[in-house]
């Protein structure tokens, strides 16, 4: 629990720092560009030594944790890379990118999960968006028709992992983050069949994920002859019933993307009951960064997670530019605190130090002892990313 205590204490003296001298928004965020393309320079560096494996988060002894492409998180130091590139200008970090990039390109064979999307469009899906490399359109598609291997029409749902022992058919949360790939590639191909897919894995997760206050259940499994529902449960909340934290951002995320690519209304109602669950959940700290569950037993002695908290301030980016002006406000103050909590000491970690990731304090899985308190890869990713839209709003650039 001290790491706990810590966050709490050092939160509340950036609180009290933080009233009187109040950088703008602006300033933090350019100061926090600089500082992580200095600390993922360090990074891209120990990285060029390690052909074919990509950084994951760290090791008991604080080391840097690589693992091959075949991990799910494989795809987003590259895609951070990406958005280095694209918020400093530096040539050094598009050169970065596009050597990391080639470690996850054989993932676009992948069949037999559903994590193709977070590998392939974080990485190429950004590359893509900044350079126009042809080669990267057919990179995708294919990672989009493999991913379209795992789609049941009787379901109506893109399978997320093959868990026999467990479920017949979980589809989780996450997978909604795995529709933008899906998306993309009927706007590339003129094939509808991939944009059908995610429509109907997207209005499936509405109906069977969500309760009536709009937190989602983790997992989804389906009986494979029924089509139906067959259990609803967790791997890594707290509980069956509990509000794992990443998993509700994962819907604010998804759904305001689904809303942004159908421009369907029932998505973007979806996403805005979803974020004012979030934002007026009591449980939601002072400093707006998550527990890793919203029903952990020992709020509020249980660990933070950073990554919550970037997911959920990016996707409050986006959704604040489809909603009314009220609502819209209140989106932007949410997002805001979080990128200043995230930028400040208690969050983010100084140079050279934490395994040369950005952002401390996140949680892969309690439940199962995996990364407590620990820098994350993706965590950083979206750190990156909010504070990339925030600019590009305040500017008004066009938004991705």
């Amino acid at each position: 629990m001290k790491n706990t205590f810590l966050i709490a204490a050092l939160a509340s003296v950036v609180s009290l720092f933080s009233c009187s001298e109040k950088k703008s928004i602006n300033v933090t965020i350019d100061e926090s560009l600089a500082f992580s393309a200095k600390q993922y320079t360090l990074m891209a560096e120990v990285m060029k030594g390690k052909p074919d494996l990509l950084p994951k988060s760290i090791n008991k002894e604080g080391k840097l944790a690589t693992d091959s492409s075949r991990n799910w998180v494989s795809g987003f130091f590259p895609g951070s890379l990406w958005y280095l590139y694209e918020g400093t200008k530096d040539a050094k970090f598009l050169e970065y990118a596009r050597l990391i990039n080639a470690r996850v390109e054989r993932e676009k064979f992948t069949t037999n999960n559903h994590d193709v999307g977070f590998i392939l469009y974080c990485s190429f899906g950004n590359g893509l968006r900044l350079t126009g490399e042809k080669n990267y359109n057919e990179i995708l598609l294919t990672g989009a028709k493999s991913l379209a291997t795992r789609f049941n029409p009787k379901i109506g749902c893109i399978k997320s992992w093959e868990r026999p022992d467990k479920w017949q058919y979980p589809v989780i949360i996450d997978n909604m983050m795995n529709l933008e790939l899906m998306f993309w590639a009927t706007k590339y191909s003129g094939d509808s069949t991939f944009y059908k897919m995610a429509v109907s894995h997207a209005d499936n997760t509405i109906k069977n994920h969500y309760r009536p206050d709009f937190s989602c259940y983790h997992v989804v499994s389906y009986d494979t002859i029924t089509g139906k529902v067959e259990k609803r449960q967790t791997a890594q909340g707290y509980s069956d019933e509990s509000a794992w934290a990443r998993g509700q951002t994962w819907g604010l995320y998804g759904f305001t993307m689904a809303y942004r690519e159908t421009k369907d209304k029932k998505y973007l109602d979806h996403a805005v009951k979803i974020a004012k669950y979030l934002i007026s959940q009591p449980n939601l700290p002072a400093d707006k960064i998550p527990y890793w569950d919203f029903n952990a037993p020992g709020i509020p002695n249980e660990q933070r997670d950073a990554s919550s908290g970037a997911i959920m301030a990016s996707a409050l980016i986006e959704l604040s530019q489809y909603v009314d002006p009220e609502f819209s406000k209140t989106c932007l103050a949410t997002a805001e605190a979080q990128i200043r909590s995230l930028s400040s000491p208690a969050y983010r970690a100084k140079l050279g130090e934490n395994g040369d990731f950005i952002l401390m304090h996140s949680v892969t899985s309690k439940p199962k002892n995996v990364d407590i308190d620990n820098p994350l890869a993706y965590a950083d990713y979206y750190y990156l990313e909010a504070m990339l839209r925030y600019k590009a709003l305040m500017s008004k650039q066009k938004n991705y």
